[in-house]
């Protein structure tokens, strides 16, 4: 038996350097650690939470129409029928991504399994290999969730998108559902589309690959600028919730002067208020 010479440690060198580069592969993710999980890349993996960042789906206001929509599809999906992606499109500070994590928590409690695993858009090339870990779980069911959803000049990350929307030559896994939330109905801003329309060869195809990938959600879902009751509602349904009470004339008057001072009504702007009236009145928000 001869000893190793220079070439033998070259190789095995080269062998470690391979095995660093390309590890080996990671053990299948533990679906029953968590309700919710996050994709990471680099390396890939599924993280779970242990404590989604949501409200009940009953301190939601306003948005009634869409809420029982949503949580339609979603019961559907969750019991293994068929159901539409969607889109929540809309006015800011609203509640669509509040929405969907809190459609898949009232969704858990009536028994039904089901996971969220959040996507973020820059990791958008990264879904392919998402999707074949989620296809190797058939027994799970995977709600997709990529909030803020948009595009701007010269972003390809929209062509990964349609991976999960079409699912390419192998289809979009049985077992995975894509909730998508975005401020753009088109997902994409619109001096963006125009400027298509005006440099492109064939202007109409090249608005119409971009714009109709929005056309690939089944559910388009529109959030709206909240009406002053709207806006009080959500607020007094925040003091119930919380034990917060204080005058009905005093709160009124209160509510009304923050959101003049933003310049906006929301229910984003509505739980800032309720933030601060609850420090202020000393009411801890466990």
């Amino acid at each position: 038996m001869r000893d190793a010479g220079p070439d033998d440690e070259a190789l095995e060198r080269i062998a470690a350097a391979l095995e660093r580069i390309a590890p080996a592969p990671r053990p299948a993710p533990d679906y029953d650690a968590a309700e919710a999980f996050v994709w990471h890349v680099a390396p890939d993996r599924l993280e779970p939470v242990g404590r989604v960042n949501r409200v009940d789906l009953s301190l939601l206001v306003g948005i009634e129409r869409v809420r029982d929509i949503l949580l339609a599809n979603t019961r559907a999906f969750a019991r293994g029928l068929p159901a539409n992606n969607a889109l929540l499109w809309g006015a800011r500070g609203m509640g669509k991504s509040s929405l969907v994590k809190a459609v898949h928590a009232a969704v858990v409690a009536e028994g039904h399994p089901l996971k969220i695993v959040e996507l973020q858009r820059e990791d958008l090339p990264s879904v392919g290999r998402l999707l074949s870990l989620l296809r190797a779980a058939p027994a799970q069911r995977f709600l997709l969730f990529c909030d803020d959803l948009s595009f701007g000049h010269d972003d390809q990350h929209y062509k990964s998108l349609k991976a999960v929307l079409d699912g390419g030559v192998e289809g979009r896994p049985d077992n995975v559902a894509l909730y998508a939330t975005s401020n753009r109905r088109h997902l994409m801003p619109r001096d963006m589309i125009e400027n298509e329309r005006s440099t492109a060869i064939s202007p109409s195809e090249a608005v119409e690959e971009k714009v109709s990938l929005s056309d690939r959600f089944g559910l388009w879902l529109g959030f709206h600028p909240c009406s002053q009751d709207d806006y009080l509602a959500m607020i007094r349904g925040y003091c119930e919730a919380y034990g917060v009470v204080v005058p009905e004339d005093r709160l009124r008057a209160e509510a009304i002067e923050w959101q003049a001072t933003r310049g906006a009504r929301s229910g984003r702007v509505a739980w800032q208020f309720f933030t601060d009236l609850a420090g202020r009145e000393g009411v801890r928000l466990d």
